[in-house]
Order: C-alpha cells, then structure tokens, then sequence
C-alpha cells in the first residue's frame, strides 16, 4: 500500500509539474523560433459551423469583417448545420453588405461540426484556412499575427490564445483563468521544443494543402493538428492572436463540455496512437504521452492516492496529514462548486481545486463512455 502511495503521488506530480519542468528546459535546449514576417498574407477562408446559433452569429460575423486584413484577400464561409432558429437568414443578411464573400451552406440532416468542415473545405479558395466557432471573437489583429508564422515554411498548423471577457467586453481579471494560464505556457514550451500537442479550437490556421477529412466522430480541434505533425509540419502557438469568449457562468455546461471533449479526445489518443510511438519521433511521443494520455487519465492515481492515504493513515503521521490534505482539498473544491452554483465570483483558493477535480471528474466520466463505446457527433450550442 506504501508503494501505491508513493507511485499515485509521483504520477501526479510528474503530470501536472514534472512535464512541465522538463518541457521547460528541452525548450530551452531546442529554441526552435518561428520565423514569422509581419508583411505575410497569404489568401484566407474563415470556416464556422454552425447550429442554431441566431444569438451570436450576426455579432460574430460583424466581428470577421472589422478584422484588420486586406479585403481582397479573405472570405467567411459558414455551414449551418440544419439550423432551426433563423441564423440561414443573419447570415444572408450580414453578406448583403459586407465587404468580403460571405458564403452560406446548409447541412441536412444535421451531421456535426467536423463534417460541416469537411464540406466546406474543399469550397475554401484561400491558401490558409482558418476555424472559428459560431459565438467566437477576434481581435482585430488576430488574422495578421495567425498568418505571420507562416511565413516559415515548417509551420503547418497555428493557434490562438482565447481570454474571457465580460458582457462590455472588458477582459475579467488578465483574462486568463489559472488552468488557461498553465495551458498557454505550456503550449509556449511546446511550441519552442517543435509543436504542440493540445489547440483552442476557436482560433485556429491551417495551411489548405495539409487538411485532411475526418470521420464524423472525430475532434477536429485534435485530430486535425496531429495530422498536421505526422505530415511532417509543425503546429505552433501564437499569444498575439486573441480570442474574446464570454465568461462561462454555467457549471453544468461547462462539465458537459469538458465530458464531451474528454471523450473525442481519447477517440482521438486512439486513432493517432502512431504518434505515441517513441520509434517513429520519441521527442512529440514523449509529449503526447505526457500531455495527454497520462492527463486524461489523471483520475486513476488520485483515486489510488485516496485509497491508499485514508488506508495508511493510522501508521505513520506524513500518511495521515496526506489524508487530511486530501480532505481538505476536496472539501475546497466543493466550496468552489458551491459558490459558482450561487453565481458568486471565486478566489483562486477556491477555483484551482474545483477546477481541477471538475477537469478529472469529466475525464473520468468521459473513460467510462469511451470503455462502453460512445461516441459523441453533434452537440448543442454552450452557454456563455
């Protein structure tokens, strides 16, 4: 039981401190800089999915048009996935005057977001394209700073860096919560040893040549970027690129979309298991082992962690302050869960530990679907 102790511990410790420390210093051993070029702009298609989005989508559109890009290089295409609501007819509407090719097509029957983009790819006339999300805002500059790292010929896939903002859209706090904050240095590391393994999915570029169609089932926001790396070209991250999402305030939709994406990610481990193959690139192997797969199932040695301090509590006193410290923990996170479900604002005391058991919680929910078989295609718009 000592050893099962010690071992969840060093697991859990090399997951979420250890990773990152060696991804740290790889990174400062590769330094593999981007050669990007500010005077780069290739021809681009923006490509949005679409279901029963009439709240955001007009906003989101009028949001593309204000980007700061020359208008005789960019087009919005956007699949409306057997909309019911009325958003066919916003976006009509936002293209009679826009100054760019605003292009609708329709999805029926309803088939999920990453058919929606396998359609709409092949009508893309840019040589990038680039993927937003119905409710997703951009900064003005977001395009330019996208586009700018492909200007270096290794680079295949680029993302964004997404921040929360408030109703006036002023950003809540940096915008950044704690979990993004670590996400995005990684991702700065990750990008620095070669590429990263994990993208926004609101804020994405690719170049048109590498896409891939998917199956239905399949997580573009992963499985489309590992095909990039196994292509041979490198997926990196751009902090300047931003994207502007609402606070979300809805605990339940937050869980079940971290429940979804769980799932399509392990989907995803499963198809690409070819990249966690040390023999073919040990260095990206290592980090989607790393990164990934020991991420999402994080929740095995915290369960054992548990287990097996509760058990050993009674022999010595280091086993029995690790219980308590367990103890306590959950019973922040708890606190946590408690107070969003009040609407109150939380503290970082609160909101790093239910956060964390929110993440590990949704993996685990989301492992027993994937034993069972479930797959998940289409889903409804979240709350913000």
């Amino acid at each position: 039981m000592q050893f099962l102790f010690w071992l969840s511990l060093a697991l859990l410790f090399y997951i979420y401190f250890g990773y990152p420390l060696l991804a740290k210093v790889i990174a400062k051993i590769a330094d593999r800089e981007v050669q990007k070029s500010g005077s780069y702009e290739p021809t681009v298609s923006i490509l949005i999915a679409a279901y029963n989005e009439a709240n955001d989508i007009g906003a989101t559109l009028r949001n593309k048009l204000a980007l700061d890009y020359p208008t005789d290089k960019i087009e919005v295409l956007v699949i409306s996935d057997e909309s019911e609501d009325g958003t066919d007819d916003i976006v009509h509407e936002v293209a009679e005057d826009a100054a760019f090719p605003v292009r609708l097509f329709r999805q029926v029957p309803r088939q999920g977001k990453t058919s929606g983009l396998n359609t709409l790819v092949p009508e893309a006339n840019g040589e990038i394209i680039l993927f937003s999300d119905a409710n997703s805002h951009w900064d003005t500059q977001a395009l330019k700073h996208l586009c700018s790292n492909f200007a270096d010929p290794a680079v295949g896939y680029v993302t964004g860096k997404m921040v929360y903002v408030n109703k006036d859209g002023s950003l809540v706090g940096d915008g950044c919560s704690a979990y993004m904050k670590y996400e995005n240095w990684l991702r700065a590391q990750e990008t620095q040893i070669g590429s990263v393994v994990g993208v926004d999915g609101g804020i994405d570029a690719m170049r048109r040549e590498l896409y891939k169609p998917l199956r239905a089932d399949q997580l573009p926001d992963f499985v489309q970027p590992l095909k990039v790396v196994e292509q041979g070209y490198r997926v990196v991250y751009e902090p300047e690129a931003l994207l502007k999402e609402d606070a979300l305030n809805d605990s339940d939709s937050e869980f079940s979309m971290r429940v979804r994406v769980s799932l399509r990610a392990l989907w995803a481990l499963k198809d690409m298991k070819q990249l966690m193959n040390p023999l073919r690139d040990p260095v990206f192997a290592w980090q989607m082992i790393s990164h990934k797969l020991l991420r999402y199932g994080a929740f095995v040695p915290l369960i054992l962690l548990a287990i097996s301090a509760l058990w050993l509590a009674p022999v010595k006193a280091i086993y029995s302050l690790a219980a308590l410290g367990y103890i306590v923990f959950m019973g922040l996170a708890w606190a946590g869960h408690k107070q969003e479900k009040e609407g109150k604002s939380l503290s970082a005391l609160l909101s790093i530990p239910y956060y964390f058991v929110l993440l590990n919680v949704a993996s685990y929910k989301a492992f027993t679907a994937f034993v069972r078989g479930e797959k998940k295609v289409i889903w409804n718009p979240r709350k913000g």
